[in-house]
C-alpha cells in the first residue's frame, strides 16, 4: 500500500510513503514491489518515496531495489494525556527511514 506520508511534515504533495508491503514468500518479491512502486510514483510526477523499517530488519529488499538508508527517526510513544493510547513498547522505538533513489 502506498499513500501520503503519515508524518504531516513530509506530506508536501511530492512525496509518497510505502505503508504496507505484503507478499507470499516468492523470491525477490519485496524488491520487485518496492522497485515497481517507485517507478509508478515517478511516472505520476512524484519526486520522493519513503518507507520505514524496524532497526533489526536488514533492509536487504530495499537495498536491492536501489533505496538508501536515510537514518533513524522517531521514538517515543503514542500515549498522551489529551488522547490516551495503549502503547506497545516493541513498536515505540526508533525506525529506519528509507528513501527511493
Amino acid at each position: 500500500m502506498v499513500g501520503r506520508p503519515v508524518s504531516r511534515h513530509l506530506d508536501d504533495g511530492w512525496t509518497l510513503e510505502v505503508n504496507r508491503l505484503c507478499m507470499d514468500g516468492t523470491a525477490n518479491a519485496c524488491s520487485m514491489l518496492y522497485g515497481a512502486a517507485w517507478r509508478v510514483a515517478k511516472a505520476m510526477g512524484y519526486r520522493r518515496m519513503i518507507t520505514y523499517t524496524m532497526p533489526e530488519d536488514g533492509g536487504h529488499s530495499l537495498r536491492a531495489s536501489g533505496w538508501r538508508l536515510v537514518g533513524l527517526r522517531g521514538g517515543g510513544g503514542w500515549n498522551r494525556k489529551s488522547r490516551p493510547r495503549i502503547d506497545v513498547p516493541e513498536l515505540n522505538g526508533q525506525k529506519c527511514l528509507w528513501e527511493a533513489a
